[in-house]
């Protein structure tokens, strides 16, 4: 015989272990508890789920990503083995097709051919609502799949709302445990909710980003043509966030005929930063225009002002001038206010960063020495001036990616100044941390 506890002992143990059932339960009531709570568990694992799904999709801000993420997250929320977001125009037609799962390689092999929406997928363009079909090769709309599509059984469509507007359809096929369910049905239709407001954002963010870089770019002097120099320069914002930054270059032409180079970079971003960098780079043209020479007295100049006029901001600029040579080729005269040096790509396909001793950045010290360098460079030469976005990687030391920039600036050395350029941006696979303002001067005689 099994004793009773002590009232108010052991209580988290459930009744049924003491060998005694409550008045009035029997097993089978036991048993529907059970799958109750079962029932409870599954529903909240999958609103977990659900919450999961939405974050990934929520965090993403490029177009194209969030898309992806969210035919990957319906896709695992409900379990089906094929998933597709069809994007729609504003006519009703198809414009893109992204799919995961089994049968996307295929897709993507065939040439993704778009559907037409004549078929069953183009019963949600015409009526936006839930769709599910349990037997696909009963339906008879189910047809005009292109040669080779895996086989389908069952389908769960849903349509995805912008505002007022349907950008497009999500669309499940054969969920791994048989047919879709009106489970199913209200989780893929919270998602498609969520996947609604995280596309708009993302389009907010890409038109933002746009006027941003459109912003910064206006901010940017044109290049003037320089008898024996060609000239290409750079702007990359950076792919974080559409951030105003306080990357510029700049290049004017003395009053002794000596062109004069200047990349900076103002500390921080947002509009201060901006308007910063726009004080120093009008203030350094008027500086060199009037001290011409040499570049750290230039740079000295331009230290003080800011100091007594604007507090000293912190910012790191090199300046360079090109001054012809007697025999040819050009001598680089610069001096650095904590900036990275200059790039030199010669044509024998050589590059090395013109390592010199620095002086601080700019709004530490007024006074404290910035001394000047030189070097001869040869007609054909490439010299490279840059902000550290270019060549800055968290995962990396920053002299392995200005070794990266040198043998790709080596490798492109005789080729147009424009594709070494592009080059060294792309060797960046369109990722920035930071803004990247790039200034190129090649000798041409």
């Amino acid at each position: 015989m099994v004793e009773e506890p002590t009232p108010g002992t052991e209580p988290d143990r459930p009744p049924h272990e003491y060998g005694y059932v409550a008045p009035g339960l029997g097993a089978d009531d036991l048993d529907r508890i059970q799958a109750g709570l079962r029932q409870v568990a599954q529903a909240h694992g999958r609103m977990r789920q659900l919450l999961d799904a939405v974050l990934a999709i929520s965090s993403a801000l490029d177009l194209d990503v969030v898309l992806h993420t969210i035919v990957d997250a319906a896709r695992r929320l409900v379990q089906a083995r094929y998933a597709a977001l069809g994007v729609l125009d504003q006519s009703g037609e198809f414009t893109e097709l992204i799919t995961a799962g089994f049968g996307a390689d295929q897709f993507r092999e065939a040439g993704g051919e778009l559907p037409h929406g004549t078929g069953l997928l183009g019963e949600l363009v015409r009526d936006p609502r839930p769709l599910r079909v349990d037997d696909l090769s009963a339906h008879p709309r189910a047809a005009g799949f292109p040669e080779g599509h895996p086989v389908m059984t069952t389908l769960l469509g849903v349509p995805i709302q912008v505002r007022e507007t349907v950008y497009g359809n999500l669309y499940l096929a054969d969920k791994s445990d048989g047919p879709f369910t009106d489970a199913d049905q209200e989780i893929v239709t919270a998602l498609a909710g969520a996947a609604g407001i995280a596309i708009e954002n993302a389009r907010l963010y890409q038109r933002l980003r746009l006027a941003t870089e459109e912003f910064q770019r206006r901010l940017l002097p044109d290049l003037p043509d320089l008898e024996g120099l060609e000239l290409q320069a750079r702007y990359q914002p950076s792919t974080e966030a559409p951030k105003i930054g306080g990357d510029w270059y700049d290049l004017i032409h003395l009053p002794d005929k000596v062109p004069c180079v200047m990349v900076g970079d103002v500390m921080g971003h947002g509009p201060e930063s901006a308007i910063v960098m726009s004080q120093i780079s009008n203030m350094l043209r008027v500086i060199a225009f009037d001290e011409q020479e040499p570049p750290s007295r230039i740079l000295h100049r331009l230290d003080d002002v800011l100091h007594h006029l604007h507090g000293g901001p912190m910012a790191t600029v090199v300046v360079a001038r090109l001054e012809p040579c007697p025999d040819g080729g050009r001598l680089l005269r610069w001096a650095s206010a904590g900036h990275l040096p200059p790039l030199l790509a010669t044509p024998d396909h050589q590059a090395r960063y013109l390592q010199a001793e620095t002086g601080p950045p700019l709004g530490v010290d007024p006074a404290l020495p910035r001394p000047d360098h030189e070097a001869t460079l040869p007609v054909g030469a490439s010299v490279l001036l840059h902000t550290d976005g270019l060549v800055e990687d968290r995962a990396h030391p920053l002299d392995e990616g200005m070794q990266q920039a040198a043998d790709a600036a080596a490798l492109n050395a005789t080729a147009p100044l424009s594709q070494l350029c592009d080059a060294l941006v792309a060797r960046r696979r369109d990722t920035f941390h930071d803004d990247v303002a790039l200034l190129a001067v090649r000798l041409t005689k």
